[in-house]
C-alpha cells in the first residue's frame, strides 16, 4: 500500500467527520453574537441619519430643530436598535448567519415502500 495515498485521504475523513457533526458551538455563538451587534449598529446608524435628516428639514421654530436632548435622542435612538437587533426584526443578522454557517444537513429520506400506509397503495386499497 502507497503511504502517501493513506495520508492523502486522512484528512478528508477528518473533514467529512466535521461537517457531519456540524459547526463548533462556540463558533455559532459568537458569529450569532456579532450578527446581531452588527444589526443594531445597523439600525442606530440608520436612526441616526433619519434624526439628523429632520434637524435639517426642521423649521427654525420646530421643536426637532432644539439641540438640547440630542444626546439622550441618540443613546434612545442606539437602545432601540439594540432591542430591535435582538429580535431579528430586519433579517440583517439572518443573512450574515446564512453566509458564515454551513446550512443544517438535511434528514435522510425514507423509499415510498417504508412509508406507513404505502402497502394499501401499493395494492390499489
Amino acid at each position: 500500500m502507497n503511504p502517501l495515498s493513506r495520508s492523502a485521504t486522512a484528512p478528508l475523513a477528518a473533514a467529512d467527520d466535521a461537517a457531519v457533526a456540524g459547526p463548533d458551538p462556540r463558533y455559532v455563538a459568537k458569529a450569532t453574537q456579532a450578527a446581531v451587534q452588527f444589526e443594531g449598529f445597523f439600525i442606530a446608524h440608520m436612526l441616526h441619519q433619519m434624526r439628523a435628516g429632520t434637524r435639517e428639514m426642521a423649521g427654525e421654530d420646530s421643536v426637532f430643530k432644539d439641540p438640547v436632548n440630542a444626546d439622550m435622542l441618540d443613546m434612545a435612538d442606539t437602545m432601540v436598535a439594540d432591542k430591535m437587533a435582538s429580535q431579528r426584526a430586519f433579517g440583517i443578522a439572518d443573512a450574515i448567519l446564512r453566509q458564515l454557517l454551513p446550512p443544517a444537513p438535511a434528514a435522510p429520506q425514507q423509499p415510498a415502500a417504508s412509508l406507513p400506509g404505502a402497502e394499501k397503495s401499493a395494492a390499489g386499497v
